[in-house]
C-alpha cells in the first residue's frame, strides 16, 4: 500500500537535500528526490519533471495606458551645420515607457561621459593605472578616454578653481576648456568644483568659451545662484543640468525655477537627482529616479526629463576600493582589481533600470561592461505577441553565469 507524503516527511527530504551543490544539477536533484522519497515508502511518478510546467502559461503584451507624456529629447553637442565643431551629437530622452519594456522601444539608447580632471588627484589604484600617462595634461586624457576605451561623451571636472584647492580663475578654467574643445569631437560636459559660491562664475566662463558647442553644464541647484548659471546656459546655447539630492519635491521646485525664471526650454533641461552607491543608498537612488521617470511619464511636466547618473560616485564608496575589510572577523571581500569595476558596473545598471539616460563614470572596463549590457538588453527589446512560459530552453544549463566579467578583463 502506497503512503501519503505527510509534514514529517517533507522535512526529512528537505533536510536530506540540503548537502547539495550550491550550483544544481537538474537531473541529479531529481534522482536525490526519487531516493529520498522512495526510502520513506513513497511513490514517485517515472515522468516527474522539475523543470517544465504542469500546463503552458501565456500573457499577452499590451499598452500600459497610464503613461501619456513620453520624456522630453535633448540634444547634447552641436556639428558645424548646427554652429559648432563636434563630428556628431548625442541624443538621449524621447521614453515612451520604462526601460525595456516591450510596449515601446526605446528611441535613443543610454549613454556614457567619462571623467576628465583638470589637475592631478588621488584615485583609487586600478583606476589610476589606466591614466598614469595623461592625469596631469586634461586634453591628452580627454583624447585617451575618446580614442581608446570609446567614450561617448567628455566630462571636464574643473576641480581646481575650489578655492579651498587651488583657487584656479574662472578665465583659465576657460582655456582648459578650449583646450579640451579642441582635443576631441564628441559632445561635453563641464563640471564645476562643486563649490556654491565659485561655480556660478566658472560655469559663465566655459559657457562662454564654448558657445555654439551645446555642452551640458554641471551643474544647477538651489543652494548657489543657479540663474547666473541658467542664463549663461540661455545665452550661449547649451544644456543645464538640474541637480537636487535625493529629493524629488525639490527636484520639480528646481525644474520650474529654472524654466521660468531663465527661461530654460524643455529640450536644454537634464536632472541628476543624485547617485549613491553603497546598500541602502543606492535603493533609495534607486527609487528616487524611478518615481521621477514615472512621475514624468504619467504627465508631470515638470518631471519628464532625461536622467542623469553621476555613477563614479561608486568609487567614494571604501568597499570599492579599500584592500579588505578593516574588521578583522569580516567575510573576505575579494580582488579589489575587480570589485571596484564591479561596484561602478552595479550602480549604473541598476540605475538604468530606474531610467536613467546619461551616465557619468570612469574605469574603462566597467565602461566598457555596462555598455555591452545596455546593448544586450536593448537589442533583446521586442514586442512579441505572446510568450510560451513552457518553453524550457536554456534553463540550468552549463554556461558560467559570471563568466562575461573575465571576459571584459581578458578582451
Amino acid at each position: 500500500m502506497t503512503r501519503k507524503i505527510k509534514r514529517s516527511d517533507l522535512d526529512k527530504i528537505i533536510r536530506n537535500l540540503q548537502p547539495a551543490d550550491e550550483e544544481i544539477d537538474a537531473d541529479a536533484l531529481l534522482s536525490k528526490f526519487k531516493s529520498t522519497a522512495h526510502s520513506l515508502g513513497c511513490e514517485t511518478d517515472n515522468e516527474l519533471s522539475a523543470s517544465i510546467p504542469v500546463f503552458p502559461l501565456k500573457f499577452q503584451v499590451k499598452p500600459f495606458d497610464t503613461f501619456r507624456l513620453p520624456v522630453q529629447e535633448v540634444v547634447l553637442g552641436a556639428t558645424q551645420s548646427e554652429g559648432g565643431s563636434r563630428k556628431k551629437s548625442v541624443t538621449i530622452g524621447g521614453e515612451r515607457t520604462m526601460p525595456y519594456f516591450f510596449d515601446a522601444v526605446m528611441p535613443n539608447p543610454p549613454r556614457v561621459t567619462m571623467d576628465v580632471f583638470d589637475m592631478p588627484l588621488n584615485l583609487a589604484k586600478s583606476v589610476r593605472e589606466n591614466y598614469e600617462d595623461v592625469i596631469g595634461d586634461p586634453a591628452e586624457w580627454a583624447k585617451k578616454v575618446v580614442r581608446d576605451f570609446g567614450a561617448d561623451m567628455v566630462t571636464i571636472h574643473l576641480i581646481s578653481t575650489d578655492p579651498a584647492i587651488s583657487d584656479t580663475s574662472a578665465k583659465d578654467a576657460a582655456k582648459t576648456v578650449e583646450d579640451v574643445l579642441q582635443a576631441v569631437d564628441v559632445p561635453i560636459v563641464i563640471g564645476g568644483s562643486g563649490n556654491p559660491k565659485k561655480d556660478p562664475e566658472v560655469l559663465e566662463k566655459a559657457a562662454e568659451a564654448a558657445e555654439g558647442e551645446r555642452v551640458l553644464l554641471a551643474s544647477a541647484n538651489l543652494n548657489m545662484d543657479y540663474r547666473r548659471i541658467g542664463d549663461a546656459a540661455k545665452k550661449y546655447g547649451h544644456v543645464i543640468l538640474s541637480w537636487t539630492q535625493m529629493d524629488i519635491n525639490a527636484q520639480k521646485e528646481l525644474n520650474r525655477k529654472l524654466m521660468r525664471q531663465c527661461n530654460i526650454s524643455p529640450d536644454s533641461l537634464i536632472m541628476d537627482p543624485t547617485t549613491a552607491a553603497l546598500g541602502y543608498g543606492l535603493d533609495y537612488a534607486y527609487s528616487n529616479m524611478e518615481r521621477i521617470r514615472m512621475a514624468g511619464l504619467s504627465g508631470d511636466k515638470e518631471l519628464a526629463f532625461p536622467l542623469s547618473s553621476g555613477t563614479t560616485n561608486a568609487w567614494g564608496a571604501r568597499e570599492s576600493w579599500m584592500i579588505s575589510s578593516p574588521l578583522p572577523d569580516d567575510s573576505d571581500w575579494g580582488d579589489r582589481k575587480y570589485r571596484g569595476p564591479i561596484w561602478e558596473i552595479t550602480t549604473g545598471l541598476s540605475l538604468a533600470l530606474a531610467g536613467n539616460d546619461l551616465f557619468m563614470m570612469m574605469h574603462p572596463k566597467a565602461v566598457s561592461a555596462l555598455k555591452e549590457m545596455l546593448n544586450l538588453l536593448k537589442n533583446a527589446q521586442q514586442k512579441p505577441e505572446s510568450y510560451d512560459f513552457s518553453d524550457s530552453s536554456g534553463l540550468f544549463s552549463d554556461a558560467d553565469p559570471d563568466g562575461w566579467i573575465l571576459e571584459v578583463y581578458d578582451a
